[in-house]
């Protein structure tokens, strides 16, 4: 598959745990996001956990990560609804620590964990799903989400890319973290350069000048594989703090999701964005002022991405 000319994505279903996905009200949430976004793709994803950063196995197979049946609902789910599909498996900590912290001595040691037993594990949590992927048409594969401890082992993940090769035709992409972009060393074997974009709304043209760099360097296109804020006072300065105190705020998401709409449109290597994020549970749109996370539902910034959307599919020659 050729990459699209826009992707108006956004990511739904991260952390359902088992047995909240394949229901009436996942259904519900993932129609009310096709209509309300006006999305053209979506990235269905979901963790399965490790204990610890210095852990080695990753147990996919167990609870709480979502079953192979509830991940295949899903895709069917999008697809019924004319979405292009994402499929996005992420690791997760039991203990709480951020994936970015996934980390081993860079040197085998004796009775230490090792790189290469967290990354035998993981390649098999990613093969098999990218099968899954192939089996069910999903349009793309992204191969891993902010680790960024982990970027520095180029030959690991070049190994990985080759062998989801062998399984899987979709485009391919890694998620690196925010002001990661330009310390990526493997870009060039995947189709796709994609990043986590929550920057300040007041630093987003600095921050484009410093992406666009590595874009240009190893042409290739380039997406948001995550971007948001949380409706959260505060929020527009530091979006990627989920744990901000602060009062519910509207304005506040609405402004982020203007400046960085506004700085990226300027920008042609930016082909599109895959929103963060749309829960598998959806709160009502009674409860909307009073909920403060990323998910744009009922709340201003909806229809600022429903409005853009539109727009950038229309322009684009993709209304359905």
């Amino acid at each position: 598959m050729n990459m699209p000319d826009f992707i108006a994505g956004m990511t739904w279903g991260f952390m359902g745990v088992r047995g909240t996905w394949a229901n009436d009200e996942a259904r519900h949430s993932m129609e009310q996001m096709a209509a309300a976004t006006g999305a053209s793709w979506t990235a269905i994803a979901f963790s399965a956990i490790q204990a610890t950063a210095n852990s080695t196995e990753i147990p996919y197979w167990e609870a709480p990560t979502v079953t192979d049946e509830e991940v295949r609902w899903a895709i069917r789910e999008a697809k019924s609804l004319g979405l292009n599909v994402c499929l996005k498996p992420i690791v997760n900590c039991a203990d709480g620590t951020w994936r970015a912290h996934i980390n081993f001595f860079d040197k085998d040691v004796p009775c230490e964990p090792k790189w290469s037993d967290w990354f035998r594990s993981y390649s098999a949590y990613i093969l098999h799903f990218a099968r899954i992927a192939e089996e069910t048409g999903c349009e793309m594969l992204c191969i891993g989400c902010e680790m960024v401890q982990t970027d520095r082992r180029e030959a690991e993940w070049r190994q990985l890319i080759a062998e989801v090769r062998g399984v899987y035709n979709g485009l391919i992409t890694y998620n690196c973290d925010k002001y990661q972009e330009d310390n990526v060393g493997w870009w060039d074997a995947l189709d796709i350069i994609s990043s986590s974009g929550y920057y300040p709304a007041g630093d987003w043209e600095a921050q484009l000048d410093r992406i666009e760099n590595v874009v240009k360097t190893h042409g290739k296109p380039f997406f948001f594989m995550e971007a948001g804020c949380p409706s959260r006072s505060g929020s527009a300065a530091i979006p990627n703090d989920w744990t901000l105190a602060g009062p519910a705020d509207q304005d506040e998401q609405a402004r982020f999701y203007e400046a960085m709409f506004r700085a990226c449109d300027s920008r042609d290597w930016v082909q599109g964005f895959m929103l963060w994020d749309w829960p598998a549970r959806l709160y009502s749109r009674e409860e909307a002022a009073a909920d403060d996370g990323y998910c744009v539902y009922g709340k201003k910034a909806e229809t600022i991405i429903y409005d853009y959307y539109t727009s950038k599919r229309r322009n684009e020659g993709m209304e359905q």
